[in-house]
């Protein structure tokens, strides 16, 4: 991906330099990036990586699902806090992952501890299985694991070609 970034602002760069104009100007540049992002579309297959623009949408995509669930779980717990009476039952609950890497796993681990109401108290010493404390195991245990499902898929998208 980087190596894709990088050939894509040298052909920028090359654009405005060919463009012999007598100075800089940001349209020549946009459009020379433009015109490297269509030529690396169509070569993207010899760098044996998947199109970078794939991967930074995935990125972006992301990020939205957690603001999305982090929205979500937000105003639910604020609905159980000012309830009248706190009908939780906080439990831990065992959950075996497909994250491959540190970097999936970190990432993965800490989307769960941000998201209110589950925190990821450990990591198996395989690597494999995440203990997760849930603020109410019995209602939240099934939105936790849809979450956890979502985000691994996301993750996924972001980290592997």
């Amino acid at each position: 991906m980087p190596a894709q970034f990088l050939l894509n602002i040298t052909i920028a760069f090359l654009w405005t330099l060919l463009m012999d104009e007598d100075a800089f100007y940001i349209t020549t540049f946009l459009t020379g990036y433009l015109i490297g992002i269509g030529i690396l579309f169509l070569m993207h297959r010899f760098f044996g990586t998947k199109f970078y623009l794939l991967r930074v949408y995935s990125t972006i995509k992301l990020l939205f699902i957690f603001v999305s669930e982090l929205s979500q779980s937000s105003l639910l717990i604020m609905k159980q806090i000012l309830s009248p009476r706190l009908k939780i039952k906080p439990g831990i609950f065992t959950y075996e992952h497909s994250m491959e890497g540190d970097y999936e796993l970190t990432t993965l681990a800490l989307l769960l501890t941000l998201t209110p109401g589950s925190v990821v108290m450990e990591v198996s010493p395989d690597g494999k299985t995440f203990y997760i404390h849930a603020m109410d195991v019995e209602s939240s245990r099934d939105s936790v694991l849809k979450s956890i499902k979502v985000f691994e898929k996301a993750i996924m998208e972001v980290t592997r070609n």
